[in-house]
């Protein structure tokens, strides 16, 4: 089951089931208006929305899409992928950091953008730079929830931009109180999906498609998101050890990463920076990126599907709104 949020006026959207080609949708209906609702109802939802043809239904209109969940109770992000957190530690010469546990943080739930509105910010001296990661979204987790029925739990995969402002992340890492100004809100792509829908593209918790990821139309990237360190329910299981998710609870992977990044490229300029430090033993070479500069990631599978359609996004001058 394929399920989208279109704009109708209301905090939420309008909850639309989405056709196998991702080219038609119909209503869920008053009884299951928005996504939220549907997540803390799953059992029930679920149900009702595998029973509606979205085949017949009426063509998407691709700007009216919003994120699937435009606002969450809870946003964690994970780090995942050890290439990147490797490539990073090397090339800013951070001590390593303990690799048992799961690295995660809290960060902003109340907006998700949609996956063609334009990415408003501050400065471009910000050191604006974007995060291909891939997400998982939970109805409601008791607290000490094993990685093993943490998987039952997982009820629908997403595919996220992370956006990150590069220049000011040291600077609130320094306090040990975690990111806020460096953390804008995340962007979404159009369709969130059940596991199923996947076919072997989920696996052991991971979604193994490559995510492949342009900038300004030219390829930079498309690492797979199998080489998780940690599957996606041991991050929900990390997530839950001293407290109950609530329905909606939103975990990334953290930006993909895969140990053959010379041949399948990066999801984040950050990392390509870090590579061109370790390579040239010098300052990195590629700049962030500028007000103008357009963004576009799909996941793709073995098969060229596009489960989650595309994020397709413009940066843009934000300091007058």
């Amino acid at each position: 089951m394929r399920l989208a949020t279109r704009h109708d006026g209301s905090p939420d959207g309008e909850l639309v089931i989405v056709s196998a080609d991702g080219k038609r949708c119909m209503p869920a209906g008053p009884k299951w208006p928005c996504l939220r609702v549907a997540m803390e109802n799953w059992a029930e939802a679920s149900s009702d929305l595998q029973a509606f043809d979205p085949e017949n239904g009426e063509p998407i209109v691709p700007a009216a899409l919003r994120a699937p969940l435009p606002r969450a109770w809870q946003w964690l992000d994970g780090s995942a992928f050890r290439t990147h957190a490797d490539l990073m530690q090397i090339a800013l010469g951070h001590d390593p950091i303990e690799a048992e546990k799961p690295l995660m943080y809290q960060g902003m739930s109340h907006q998700f953008l949609g996956p063609t509105e334009d990415v408003a910010l501050p400065s471009v001296q910000d050191g604006i730079d974007f995060e291909g990661e891939f997400g998982v979204i939970v109805d409601h987790v008791p607290m000490g929830t094993s990685p093993a029925k943490a998987m039952d739990h997982i009820k629908l995969i997403v595919q996220i931009n992370d956006w990150s402002l590069r220049a000011i992340a040291p600077v609130e890492m320094k306090t040990g109180f975690g990111w806020i100004q460096a953390k804008p809100a995340c962007s979404m792509a159009p369709f969130a999906v059940t596991p199923d829908e996947l076919g072997d593209g989920w696996q052991d918790g991971r979604v193994c498609l490559d995510l492949e990821v342009d900038w300004n139309g030219k390829r930079f990237g498309a690492a797979n998101g199998c080489e998780m360190a940690f599957g996606f329910h041991e991050l929900v299981a990390h997530a839950a050890h001293t407290r109950e998710l609530a329905a909606g609870t939103i975990i990334g992977s953290g930006t993909v990463s895969n140990a053959n990044y010379p041949e399948v490229g990066s999801s984040c300029i950050s990392e390509v920076r870090a590579i061109e430090m370790i390579r040239d033993k010098g300052p990195a070479s590629t700049a962030f990126m500028a007000f103008g500069d357009m963004i576009r990631m799909e996941g793709r599978g073995v098969d060229g599907s596009s489960p989650f359609g595309a994020i397709e996004q413009q940066v843009v001058d934000g300091s007058s709104r």
